[in-house]
């Protein structure tokens, strides 16, 4: 069985291990990880102006508890937890803009109902001339 060689060359002779360059180790640590969002500001402010079907409340308590479980230590939970929140104060947030959206129209087409009788009773009164009473 052959030796293979190795896949570098040795040094020669001449040079002395003075002359070259001393190799440090330099240990590299991953970043620490940012801790998971538990959104709590956000499902605060849900609760207090977009609590729709008690989603606002809902979306607060899961926030307290990613709050909690990320004290713990417990990342994984408080991931959970938080993403939960996250979903619970997007769905509050969409149906309240489609309320007020509504909310709206329904006023815009009353309103216009209103004119429309108004003026229709409007025109009525003056094509009857009233007399008075007799």
């Amino acid at each position: 069985m052959e030796r293979s060689r190795p896949p570098y060359e040795p040094l020669s002779e001449a040079l002395d291990m003075q002359g070259l360059p001393r190799s440090a180790v330099i240990p590299v640590e991953s970043p620490p990880q940012p801790p998971p969002r538990d959104h709590l500001v956000w499902s605060i402010c849900t609760m207090l102006y977009a609590n729709i079907c008690c989603l606002g409340f809902m979306a607060l308590i899961y926030s307290v508890k990613s709050r909690d479980r990320k004290l713990l230590g417990d990342y994984s939970g408080a991931m959970s937890y938080g993403s939960t929140s996250k979903q619970l104060n997007i769905t509050a947030l969409v149906l309240s803009i489609l309320l007020v959206a509504l909310a709206i129209i329904i006023v815009i087409f009353v309103a216009s109902d209103i004119t429309a009788a108004i003026k229709s009773v409007v025109n009525e009164q003056e094509h009857h001339t009233f007399y008075g009473p007799t």
